[in-house]
């Protein structure tokens, strides 16, 4: 008989919310996911929907007077919510890393890049800073970066996007992290170095047998590399499952909007890319029942009760939060996805 493995990572039930002079702020509601070994996860939605602040409140990142935090965060079994600063230092960024979202104001511009490399090494290895050295250069040559030898000591300004980011990347690599937190890697990168930036994430977790939460706005940035995909809205998770089923048998009207927005090759060209209608909601004041109800072309008097996020296609686990019948969803969703149908 088969004992199941237990997950790497395991979020359950993580509230965060801000106390700000116009009320409560609900960034993050109810989160609850699991990562395995070498699994890549990908966690997809607008701007502002939570999926940053989710894992930043896993790594402790956030230091705010007027933050509350409610769940828990297990890794590899113990709960690292409760863990001392000191204990939580050792876990972050030696046993999980994350690649912040712009490079050019993450790294330091006064500082030599091989320099913030070494930085993260010694701080999590009792080494001295020639063998340091000698590692960040071994991880420029890792993530691409042609003459490391020399490019180890030129600053942030004399790197182009691309290598910034790669060495971002580097430097979260630098203590063979179990999991890798990229945070929109791809942002403000031209087309051929976000396939290369993806490419080299794709290589590297399986080379330094890491786990990868790869955050993103974009379902086309993972459709080749996750494993399975989490799409948020308004601080929750509205569909969850499989990377095909999600693409060929999506359950969700926002998954939807999110499909409908990616250019298509083997469809004739538009004028313009189908747009989901209206702005996500106010994380103060949310509407009731499904929080994606007041954009919804499909939304019916029941949607203004609050749907579970649970399984509803027989015999699948993908999870998604939406009332509408799963016959009615596959009748429709083509239409949606085209944008021929309009909000009401």
């Amino acid at each position: 008989m088969a004992v199941a493995r237990q997950p790497l990572l395991e979020v359950k039930n993580l509230k965060v919310s801000f106390r700000t002079e116009d009320g409560v702020v609900k960034a993050v509601d109810g989160v609850s996911f699991t990562l395995g070994q070498k699994e890549v996860l990908g966690i997809v939605g607008e701007s502002g929907s939570g999926k940053s602040v989710t894992m930043m409140s896993v790594l402790r990142l956030i230091n705010d007077p007027n933050m509350r935090v409610e769940g828990e965060v297990l890794y590899k079994g113990r709960n690292i919510m409760k863990l001392a600063e000191g204990q939580m230092r050792e876990v972050r960024g030696g046993e999980i890393a994350m690649i912040f979202q712009d490079p050019m104001t993450s790294l330091n511009p006064v500082y030599r890049v091989g320099d913030q490399i070494v930085e993260a090494i010694v701080t999590h290895r009792d080494v001295d800073k020639r063998e340091a050295k000698k590692r960040a250069i071994d991880l420029l040559k890792q993530v691409g970066i042609s003459q490391a030898e020399t490019r180890v000591d030129d600053f942030p300004h004399q790197f182009s996007g691309g290598m910034r980011q790669r060495a971002m990347i580097a430097i979260a690599l630098a203590n063979n992290p179990d999991i890798l937190i990229p945070d929109e890697p791809t942002t403000a990168l031209d087309v051929t170095i976000q396939a290369q930036i993806l490419e080299l994430i794709d290589r590297l977790k399986d080379e330094f047998n890491s786990a990868v939460i790869l955050i993103t706005h974009d379902l086309g940035v993972v459709a080749d590399i996750a494993d399975r995909i989490a799409v948020m809205y308004a601080g929750r998770i509205v569909e969850f499952g499989d990377k095909r089923d999600l693409f060929y048998d999506p359950q969700h009207p926002y998954t939807w909007g999110l499909l409908g927005s990616i250019p298509r090759l083997d469809r004739p060209k538009q004028e313009r890319l189908h747009s989901i209608e209206g702005m996500p909601p106010s994380l103060i004041t949310l509407p009731q029942g499904c929080k994606f109800r007041p954009r919804c072309p499909h939304a019916f008097e029941k949607c203004t009760q609050e749907p579970e996020l649970v399984a509803r296609v027989e015999g699948k686990d993908h999870l998604d939060r939406c009332w509408l019948d799963v016959e009615k969803k596959r009748a429709v969703r083509d239409e949606t996805i085209r944008g021929t149908v309009e909000a009401a």
